[in-house]
């Protein structure tokens, strides 16, 4: 059940999930998995009790997430990988984000004027489909920190495909949302509606084609997936797309390559703070918001008045993805000025704009947030990016506190809406900004043949003053993904709540103009008062779906956001 931490004995998991290898591994604290579905949470934990490294366990949630989150990750997305080693005490970034195929241009997404398309215009179909990501990364991440063999991890993915799994109250209301748009993509509808409707909650659903995938690449390894069969399937359901028809080619698959790139780190009063560089918009954001809060007591503003609190946080929350759309995106394409969006007199010369008593005032002819000019930037125009919430993220600890933290995504619910061998394929591509240039200047995240697109997937690693890790998490949710990890950061480092505690706390963002505040959460009896600081304030759904694990006294104990089907598997030493 949500927000209950579970102990397992060694020896009961060990009689019911892993008697074969009981006898080759001798395993005295197993760890934790946490993730947004109870099933991939299982198999983490089977992996670790295994003997399996948080590797291990992050890989076998994300295979499972394939079969039981369909809207919202899987082999058919992308996503960014964190590894601590605790031997060495390093931290490693994969980045295992899609593609865009050699056939997509600057114009993909322009109408025959010229001008963007719409989301719904956009979406559906194949010219949203980037190369998928995920499976070299998983061949990346487990020849570096794996332990058990590549074949163990897919099992518990694969009876869950075989076997079934129950519809979720999220997935339900994702199918029966979307109904109206399967018309047009009879085989996702074949999965999901029978009948001419939905498929109930609970219903017991069974996915042979997508095992047959996986038993191919249990057998076969990342190149069984971008070459041969799959690869066939994958081009043929882009090509064939019911709407929006496009080209991926046997050279857009066989290139591709996960990364391992440098993590962006900073300081936060006695901690540091790592996370995934760009293409992700994360680490850089949340740490730049972090940045311009600093030289506030937060937890002393917090008790004392909790709307100052609130309304410091939004008005840094405004500056810093002024600046993430106006400099951030692949920095393979684009120079990016990654330490200049997060050097010190930078961010203080950001924060000296944030008056404590008052918003930002709208001024004839100026932006009310405008975008800065860090060290070492160069000229771009400011161009809002889109993204939307069909994401996840996990988060796994083994006996020896190495950690594994993953954020994955398709982008939208159930991506493209495409099908190749079971598997629901990405839209990731309309993260790209559909205008190439604005104002006469290039967009810094405008579609290019081979480029990543910018992403807000925020995958945290928190380490204490003496260099250990005391917290990992991430969460889903579109560009409020980096919301949710800053305020659930906020939560623990500055209020000294749990981590599940902080990740409870309302959720905050912004739109056009107004400053958006939780529906039903305890922010919105502040809405009066950040009305009269000059706010225009708006309450809205906001759900988040964030995972993680923290380190307590009693070792590293896993925790999911009340608002999500998610679970936390913990074993204490």
């Amino acid at each position: 059940m949500k927000k209950l931490l579970h102990i397992f004995t060694l020896f009961l998991i060990f009689a019911f999930t892993a008697p074969a290898l009981a006898e080759h591994h001798s395993v005295k604290n197993a760890g934790t998995a946490a993730s947004a579905h109870p099933e991939a949470t299982k198999a983490g934990f089977e992996i670790l009790q295994a003997g399996g490294s948080a590797t291990d366990a992050a890989m076998a949630m994300m295979l499972a997430l394939t079969v039981v989150e369909p809207q919202s990750s899987g082999i058919g997305g992308g996503g960014f990988f964190l590894h601590h080693d605790a031997q060495s005490g390093w931290m490693q970034t994969i980045d295992g984000r899609e593609k865009a195929p050699a056939a997509a241009g600057s114009a993909r997404f322009l109408d025959s004027n010229g001008e963007p398309l719409g989301r719904r215009a956009a979406v559906p179909g194949g010219i949203s489909v980037g190369v998928p990501g995920n499976m070299r990364l998983m061949e990346m991440a487990h020849q570096k920190w794996g332990k058990l063999p590549w074949e163990k991890i897919f099992e518990p993915a694969i009876r869950l495909a075989e076997n079934g799994y129950a519809v979720s109250a999220p997935q339900y209301d994702w199918i029966k949302r979307l109904g109206p748009l399967w018309k047009d993509f009879p085989q996702i509808a074949e999965l999901y509606w029978k009948d001419g409707a939905p498929i109930p909650r609970g219903t017991m659903i069974k996915n042979p084609e997508l095992a047959s995938l996986l038993r191919d690449l249990q057998k076969g390894g990342a190149d069984a997936f971008y070459t041969g069969e799959t690869a066939e399937a994958i081009k043929n359901a882009v090509a064939a797309a019911p709407k929006n028809p496009a080209l991926i080619t046997d050279d857009d698959l066989g290139n591709y390559r996960a990364i391992l790139r440098r993590p962006v780190c900073n300081s936060y009063r006695t901690y540091k703070i790592c996370g995934m560089g760009p293409p992700s918009s994360g680490a850089t954001t949340v740490l730049q918001i972090l940045g311009m809060i600093e030289k506030y007591d937060m937890g002393e503003l917090y008790k004392k008045e909790p709307v100052r609190a609130w309304h410091v946080i939004g008005e840094a929350m405004r500056l810093a993805y002024a600046d993430r759309e106006k400099y951030l995106g692949d920095q393979d394409f684009v120079a990016v000025p990654v330490a200049g969006l997060i050097d010190k007199s930078y961010l203080a010369k950001r924060s000296g704009l944030i008056a404590l008593q008052t918003a930002r005032p709208q001024l004839p002819g100026t932006e009310q947030y405008p975008a800065g000019s860090p060290p070492g930037a160069q000229i771009r125009t400011a161009a809002l990016s889109s993204e939307v919430s069909g994401t996840t993220h996990f988060t796994a600890v083994d006996g020896e506190g190495n950690i594994a933290n993953m954020t994955s995504t398709v982008e939208g619910p159930f991506g493209s809406q495409l099908i190749a061998r079971g598997m629901v394929l990405n839209n990731e591509l309309t993260d790209f900004t559909f205008a190439p240039v604005k104002d006469g200047a290039p967009v810094a995240n405008r579609v290019q043949p081979g480029k990543r697109p910018l992403s807000s997937m925020s995958p945290t690693i928190v380490y204490n003053a003496h260099g250990k890790p005391i917290l990992a998490l991430g969460s889903a949710g579109g560009k409020r993904i980096i919301m949710h990890v800053t305020k659930t950061l906020i939560g623990v480092l500055d209020y000294d709540l749990p981590l599940d505690k902080a990740m409870a706390m309302p959720n905050i963002f912004f739109g056009g103009s107004g400053l958006l505040l939780e529906n039903g959460s305890t922010l919105v009896k502040h809405k009066d008062d950040l009305a009269r600081m000059g706010h225009l304030v708006v309450t809205t759904n906001l759900p988040s779906k964030l995972a993680g694990a923290q380190k307590t006294e009693k070792g590293w104990v896993g925790a999911v956001d009340p608002r999500s089907f998610g679970e936390a598997v913990s074993e204490l030493p």
